[in-house]
């Protein structure tokens, strides 16, 4: 294994390197395949997963599996184990097996060897086939007769292929019923089979007959067998069916809370904790209000607190759902049980205060759950217990740094945000608390509340003025320290600061941050809470900030990103000088504030990568750019009404064209121009939008409120300065204009000019209100936490892409789309996608020398197809007519459509050529056709010599 022959192989295989191909990447592998010694080949089988992930498309993945399948035919037991992990690994991939006949049957040989260890692996390996192979008759036989084998280890890969083919076949699933009842009942099957075995029947949810049949074998094993193991596997096998089957969830409810009523033992308790916990998260609404009022009557009765911390994980889920609802509505309607229907009440009080904090923060979140959904109800009471309790919890877990104190103090922070939301005359109690504890606690605990005092104030900014007070003493005294937690707790803290700050943050405010920053010697700290600054607002904070990071920084990039940072900044920050009726200096603002955004621009482009090419940050900006010229081009036009009013013949030119508009002179003009304008940035702010599938909620919020923007003024413009409506009341002195008395029009005509004055200082004073709002560059311009691309494969497709594909005229070419979705570390974080959208097109690009009559129908191609990935992979065709000779460009646009139905412009967009050539037959009936013209032509020409 160390010998020279495999550091090359290995240095050949090159993975990781961009420059080798698919085809490079896979002789590679199939080099160490054939090798001759055994861990050259295991290495190259278990590299191929890395193959997959790199190049994940169905020709490359076809033949590597016919590889492994021919390793897996005549390797040894260890090789095929190899090649058993790798296909379990890319499970993802194995419907883009191509050939999956050859490939079964180059597994399925080993099936009739000696060795039970070959055949028990060629068993796991089929049932990990099974999504592929799910009605294989020959593999079906195969595994019902290896669970009468001998050997322990062929039995188990049995049963493990059994499991996974129940799944996804019902004609198995069907067939093999009365054969695993026969097994699991008959007395010669061993215990610990009979356990294996019993996993099995969750599957059997195919149809009604099918699961009511699983279901009754499944209640006489709980009856017949009531040991422990049993019992247990029995019972979360029979909740498994429940959940998937649907049907029978409240009966198995009722039956989990019966054994955990009845059954004495503490292990099946567990389980039926777990077990409900499971059902309660899947299927809420199914809870009738005598399961929760059982439920909390074992929790009220079980000494055992493990078993009262699990009851109360389950109340605690219901108490966030329909559940909730449905109990107190019924139980306000019964008279009779009104009394009963407050022991959730009750036991959510007495768990409050406990000595566990588990149990103590469930008891917490049920009563929080119950007053912020339980709106209609008188329950003071229950609002002073559910604070008293947080303040508890917080007193409690905020003195602890250890994990499970950490993670109790999330849930009741979480409930703390949630109240002063639902309840919000609640909210003052809450931040005073939270400012009152900040002071004692613990660095881990104090990060924690200074996210909940973050949360409240973006909720509820009235209470932001309340918080400064405190957070900039505690700023003060704050530890000096480089770890970690500390430079966490700076961040928190100033974070809290710029969102309770609200306006421009005071001098002493920033004199106190800057000053506790400049000893702290962590550029990242300093970078995250400019960030944080940006992302508030104040910008004149994070221009400092971002100034004092230039020389800290040791890439080129990185120096130029921050540039572009503080060029930013310095730019917002010019904005804010504006004021009221002062549209001079608003020009010079915008001017000054436009030049530090051109530096800015420069810088981030500058700063962009091949691997990070910045798109949304530069389109981002550059309509910023643009919007603010659009704005100082709109102040200027409206001033120029004063400096070069309508000229006297205005009205006769307006009448003579026949458009009232005119009347305003050179003005209207300029205005259509404006209002045409902003309608472009606001179309260019949707396409920003629909191509930021990745960004967070918040960005996306922010991108539309600049699209709404520009709606607003260009909806101005035409209200105020266009619409003919506002101009008609001249409409009556146009008629008869020449026998009117000169003073009365001139009266009028300054009535009109003072009007359309009053209208151009509203549109100069709506700029200044929309400027004066600090722009804030959110989460997704810094950083970008869902990644998500999609990669497409054509074929027929050039070897060389300048290279056009050559098809005749009279036929019709097979366009075949392929796309692989590929995600970064948090796949589906904000958005998923539900289907993709191909759009194909073509245009002619050149004609060929002569020029034949076409059916206008055949000219172009515009078709697209909607479909749905599966495993990431997608494919579909698109059959394309060429009756143009000449050289016709296809291009492939991709977007998607999330789970929500909105279609997001993702891309990406590949271009083909395709030459369009005459067919040979059609070729050789127009040649005899000019052939038998030309002597026609010559008699014709001579006829003509003869008459002269």
């Amino acid at each position: 294994m160390a010998s020279n022959s495999t550091k090359s192989f290995l240095a050949d295989a090159g993975y990781g390197e961009q420059e080798l191909d698919a085809n490079s990447a896979l002789m590679e592998l199939d080099k160490g395949l054939r090798s001759g010694k055994l861990g050259e080949q295991c290495e190259a089988v278990v590299r191929f997963p890395r193959l997959f992930q790199k190049y994940p498309f169905p020709i490359l993945i076809n033949s590597a599996f016919l590889k492994l399948a021919d390793v897996f035919r005549v390797g040894n037991n260890f090789l095929r184990l190899c090649v058993l992990k790798v296909t379990q690994q890319s499970e993802k991939h194995l419907e883009k097996i191509l050939n999956v006949d050859e490939f079964v049957k180059r597994i399925f040989s080993v099936i009739h060897s000696n060795d039970p260890v070959a055949r028990a692996i060629t068993l796991r390996m089929l049932g990990s086939l099974a999504s592929i192979i799910p009605e294989r008759k020959n593999a079906h036989h195969s595994i019902r007769q290896s669970l009468d084998s001998h050997d322990n280890v062929e039995v188990e890969a049995a049963v493990f292929a059994a499991a996974n083919f129940s799944a996804q076949s019902k004609d198995f699933a069907v067939g093999i019923c009365n054969k695993i009842s026969e097994m699991i009942q008959g007395l010669a099957t061993p215990v610990d089979l009979k356990l294996k075995l019993i996993p099995i029947l969750q599957h059997m949810h195919h149809d009604a007959i099918l699961a009511s049949s699983a279901r009754q074998l499944l209640q006489q094993l709980v009856t017949s067998y009531p040991s422990t193991k049993m019992v247990i596997v029995s019972l979360h096998t029979f909740t498994l069916l429940a959940a998937s089957s649907l049907v029978d969830t409240p009966k198995q409810i009722q039956l989990l809370l019966q054994y955990l009523k009845n059954d004495p033992r503490k292990a099946v308790k567990r389980l039926t904790i777990q077990d409900l916990k499971l059902l309660a998260n899947k299927t809420p609404h199914t809870w009738s209000r005598e399961n929760i009022q059982a439920l909390c009557e074992c929790a009220l009765q079980t000494p055992y607190d493990s078993l009262k911390l699990g009851m109360l994980s389950v109340l605690s889920t219901l108490s966030g759902t329909i559940a909730i609802k449905h109990y107190f509505s019924i139980a306000s309607g019964n008279v009779g049980s009104s009394p009963r229907s407050s022991d959730l009440v009750r036991l959510a009080q007495e768990c409050c205060y406990h000595n566990n904090r588990g149990i103590a923060a469930h008891g917490v979140r049920v009563l929080t759950n119950i007053t912020v959904s339980c709106q209609e109800k008188d329950l003071l009471a229950l609002e002073q217990d559910a604070v008293f309790g947080l303040e508890s919890l917080l007193v409690l877990c905020s003195q602890d740094d250890s994990p499970g104190a950490q993670a109790t103090l999330k849930i009741a922070l979480n409930c703390m945000v949630k109240l002063a939301k639902g309840r919000p005359h609640l909210s003052q109690s809450v931040v005073e608390t939270l400012l009152t504890q900040l002071h004692s606690a613990q660095d881990a605990a104090r990060i924690l509340m200074c996210h909940c005092l973050a949360a409240i104030a973006m909720q509820l900014p009235v209470l932001g003025d309340g918080m400064l007070g405190d957070l900039m003493e505690l700023y003060k005294v704050i530890g000096r320290s480089a770890t970690d937690k500390q430079q966490e707790l700076l961040v928190s803290l100033a974070t809290v600061i710029f969102v309770a700050s609200q306006k421009a943050l005071s001098a002493e405010v920033k004199a106190v941050i800057k000053q506790q920053l400049e000893s702290v010697s962590n550029g990242w700290t300093v970078y995250r809470i400019a960030r944080q600054a940006s992302r508030m607002g104040n910008h004149d904070m994070a221009r400092e900030l971002y100034q004092s990071l230039l020389t800290q920084v040791a890439s080129e990039h990185f120096y130029f990103w921050l540039n572009s940072l503080k060029e930013f900044s310095h730019a917002e920050q010019c904005l804010t000088g504006l004021q009221e009726e002062n549209y001079s200096s608003a020009l010079s603002c915008i001017a000054e504030s436009l030049k530090f955004y051109h530096k800015g621009i420069a810088s981030l482009t500058a700063a962009s990568t091949p691997l990070n090419p910045l798109s949304f940050q530069c389109e981002f900006v550059k309509l910023r750019i643009d919007l603010l010229q659009a704005f100082s081009q709109l102040i200027c036009t409206c001033n120029s009404l004063k400096t070069s009013p309508p000229p006297a013949i205005a009205t006769t030119i307006a009448m003579t064209l026949g458009n009232d508009l005119q009347r305003c002179g050179r003005i209207s003009n300029q205005m259509k121009q404006s209002m045409e304008e902003f309608r472009s940035l606001a179309s260019r702010y949707g396409d920003l939008y629909q191509a930021s599938f990745d960004a967070d909620s918040a960005t996306l919020r922010n991108v539309e409120l600049q699209q709404q923007s520009c709606l607003l003024i260009s909806h101005a413009i035409e209200a105020l300065i266009l619409d003919p409506e506002s101009a008609s009341f001249q409409e009556s002195g146009s008629t008869g204009a020449a026998h009117a008395d000169s003073e009365y029009e001139r009266r009028m005509m300054s009535v009109y000019n003072r009007v359309l004055e009053e209208h151009t200082a509203c549109l100069c004073n709506a700029i200044i209100s929309l400027l004066k709002v600090p722009l804030s560059f959110q989460r997704y311009f810094f950083q970008k936490l869902q990644s998500t691309s999609i990669k497409l494969a054509l074929s027929p497709s050039p070897r060389n892409p300048a290279e056009p594909i050559a098809v005749q005229n009279n036929q019709q070419l097979a366009l075949k789309v392929e796309g692989v979705v590929q995600h970064g570390s948090k796949p589906g974080l904000f958005r998923k996608i539900q289907s993709v959208c191909l759009n194909v097109s073509s245009t002619l690009q050149s004609k060929s020398g002569q020029d034949y009559k076409i059916p206008i129908d055949n000219m172009t191609n515009e078709m697209e197809q909607r479909v749905e990935p599966h495993n990431d992979y997608f494919s579909t065709q698109f059959l394309l007519n060429f009756a143009i000779l000449g050289t016709h460009n296809i291009t492939v646009e991709s977007s998607v459509k999330d789970a929500n139905g909105i279609v997001w412009k993702t891309g990406p967009r590949t271009t083909i050529f395709v030459k369009s050539l005459e067919d040979p037959y059609s070729q050789q009936i127009r040649l005899q056709q000019q052939q038998a013209q030309q002597p026609l032509q010559q008699q014709q020409q001579r006829n003509a010599y003869s008459r002269f």
